[in-house]
Formats: C-alpha cells, sequence, structure tokens
C-alpha cells in the first residue's frame, strides 16, 4: 500500500518535498525526494523525535534516509541527528566546532533546551550523543539525490545564528527551507548568538535564491511567499537599526 505525505500527517509543497511541523515548539522538517537518496531538513528536539522523524521519511522515500542538512544550531532542529546514523550531515561553516564532544556548544544546546521544558534526561541523552558535521557549507553546495532531483545548500548568514544554511530545491515551484532566519507563528527570534546586523541581508540572499514564486518554508510556522519574507526582512532591519 502506498503511503501518502498526508497519511503521516506531513504537508506536500512540491512534487517530492515536503514537510512537517513538529509538536511542542512547532518547528518544521523537511524531506526532499530523489531517485534513490532522501534528504531530511532539520532533525527534531530529542533522540526519540529524531527517530520519528527518520522513521516516517523512510516510509515516505521507500529507502533509508541518505543526507541530513541542519539549517541552523539550536537544539529544537538538531538534538534528533543522532538518530539518523549512517546519514551523510551538512551544515553552515562552524557548526562542527559546536557539535564538538566536550565542547561549550554541547552544553549550551542541553540547557537552553532544559530552559525551553525538554525533560533533562532526554536533553542529555541527546546532546551526548550529538553527531558531528564533516560538511561544511560556506558558499553553495550542490546534490545530487538522483532522478534528476538536485537541492542546493546555501550559507546564507549570519543573521539569525552564526551558522544559517537554507535549502533550495529547484522546480516548480521552488521551495526554499529557511530555518528560523524566517518565523510566520511568531515574532522571529533573536538569541544571544543572533548577528542582527547581517540579518537583512541573509533575507535579501534568500530572496535572491528563491525569487518571487517560491514556496517559502519558515522554521516555525505556515509556508509563505516572498512577500512575506520582504515584509519580514524589513520589519527587522527597523528593528535592528539596519539601513538598506
Amino acid at each position: 500500500m502506498t503511503v501518502t505525505w498526508e497519511d503521516l500527517g506531513w504537508e506536500r509543497v512540491a512534487p517530492g518535498v515536503g514537510r512537517c511541523r513538529l509538536p511542542g515548539w512547532d518547528c518544521t522538517a523537511g524531506l526532499v525526494l530523489g531517485a534513490d537518496a532522501a534528504l531530511v531538513v532539520d532533525a527534531g528536539s530529542s533522540l526519540g523525535e529524531g527517530a520519528r522523524l527518520r522513521a516516517a521519511a523512510q516510509r515516505l522515500a521507500g529507502h533509508r534516509v541518505t543526507h541530513l542538512a541542519l539549517t541552523h544550531p539550536h537544539f529544537d532542529h538538531v538534538l534528533g541527528a543522532a538518530a539518523f546514523a549512517g546519514a551523510e550531515v551538512y551544515g553552515a561553516v562552524g557548526t562542527d566546532a559546536l557539535f564538538a564532544p566536550g565542547g561549550r556548544g554541547r552544553e549550551a544546546l542541553r540547557a537552553d533546551a532544559v530552559a525551553e521544558g525538554l525533560e533533562e534526561r532526554w536533553a542529555e541523552e541527546a546532546a551526548d550523543a550529538l553527531v558531528r558535521v564533516p560538511h561544511e557549507v560556506c558558499g553553495e553546495w550542490t546534490l545530487d539525490l538522483g532522478g534528476g532531483q538536485q537541492v542546493l545548500l546555501a550559507n546564507v548568514g549570519p543573521g539569525h545564528t552564526g551558522h544559517d544554511l537554507a535549502v533550495l530545491v529547484p522546480g516548480d515551484p521552488e521551495v526554499v527551507f529557511c530555518g528560523d532566519l524566517v518565523e510566520e507563528s511568531g515574532e522571529p527570534q533573536a538569541g544571544p548568538d543572533a548577528v542582527p546586523s547581517r540579518w537583512p541581508a541573509a533575507l535579501d540572499r534568500l530572496l535572491d535564491l528563491g525569487g518571487p514564486r517560491a514556496r517559502y518554508l519558515p522554521g516555525h510556522g505556515a509556508v509563505v511567499d516572498a512577500a512575506f519574507v520582504r515584509a519580514q526582512r524589513d520589519a527587522l532591519a527597523a528593528r535592528f537599526g539596519v539601513s538598506r
């Protein structure tokens, strides 16, 4: 029996491309299907959530998840990464150093997760198991998933963090996974690792990548269009006093 996106509670946004909104923090996780490969975008907030995400992705793909792209190093997007054993992991330059065993980055992720309400034992388990990021994207990196499906990974930050990675899926329509550079379900959050002076420029880069007809998938919230991203860009520029 063929499993559809809707059967598993996922939203199909383009041919071979879909996403789900994970419970708790309304975090977007994405999936891009190729003929012989599958890319998951972001890994959820715990090992259990990552395992459930991987299982759903593999049911939709019909084979294992081969690639994992992490849009930025915040707990609700990365602490499930160790559940994707065997996948090639990608992130923006600098992500791997944050994930290094014994590093301050792991402790910050654990502490942030607990502060935001994740059970402490789950946060510790996921932080201890956090995978390294062997493939760090400096500019752009094209992945070939087979069957004509390619994906562009673009280091568009800094902005929401110092390590923001966007995922562009060409097609009709084009799809852009934005991470938390764009948020729809609330005002974009600027924590201590944000780079406000560069954030509007990162959104300009997103708009250049996707164009006016793309579907933009925020890190939290509903799918939006270019006009929404442009308005949020202008609001952030005003909020942080960044000139055009």
